[in-house]
């Protein structure tokens, strides 16, 4: 048995207070959510594509921000255009974060997380509300969308309208790609567009035909 010095003393001391802390902090969102003063709760999880923010209010998921997309600003503006009652941590995220989890295992191929799409209106609301209608391991060009959505012609909104999306993973508009089948941009970032795409295709299930669906 190895002696107790000082030094780990005053670690396990930080320890403690750390940790109590931490208890403090989950008191205090379970509070302000029952007492109907958690607007916004968030959670910053690692995932396969990095750190990811997840968001939600009482209606359903408002963000998934990647790291790239900078989450001190996802957070400010969902306390300018949703409500400054943010607060990390919280209960309500527990089964976004559980699907999320599922998808990069490749057990999950659709959400069914109730989605709060106040940050997007108009036709770019409907473009991302349409996203789910390419398969999963499948992808559809920026055309392609654009007809899906009622609006031929309106491809480069469909650019735009992926690009705001506010939930990417939830809505999947890294299924998105140009007509000659290079990946095209993404919010997330080249490397995790490729990433999502590869891990579709692995986890897709196979056509008759050879082909995956």
């Amino acid at each position: 048995m190895s002696a107790v010095t000082g030094s780990d003393a005053r670690t396990g001391a930080g320890a403690d207070a750390h940790g109590e802390l931490r208890r403090l902090h989950a008191r205090l969102v379970e509070d302000a959510q029952r007492h109907g003063l958690l607007d916004v709760a968030y959670r910053v999880v690692d995932s396969p594509v990095g750190r990811l923010l997840v968001a939600a209010g009482e209606r359903g998921v408002l963000r998934v921000a990647f790291a790239v997309q900078d989450h001190d600003a996802a957070l400010a503006e969902l306390a300018a255009r949703v409500s400054p009652r943010v607060l990390e941590g919280g209960a309500r995220l527990d089964p976004v974060l559980r699907q999320l989890d599922e998808y990069f295992a490749g057990r999950r191929r659709t959400f069914d997380v109730p989605l709060d799409l106040r940050l997007l209106t108009g036709f770019r609301r409907e473009v991302v509300q349409t996203l789910p209608r390419v398969p999963y391991g499948a992808t559809a060009s920026y055309a392609a969308v654009a007809a899906l959505a009622g609006r031929p012609a309106a491809v480069r909104a469909v650019g735009t309208a992926c690009a705001r999306n506010p939930v990417p993973l939830l809505l999947p508009c890294h299924r998105v790609v140009r007509s000659d089948g290079s990946p095209g941009g993404y919010a997330g970032g080249a490397t995790a567009k490729a990433a999502l795409l590869a891990l579709e295709r692995a986890s897709a299930p196979s056509r008759p035909d050879g082909a995956q669906a």
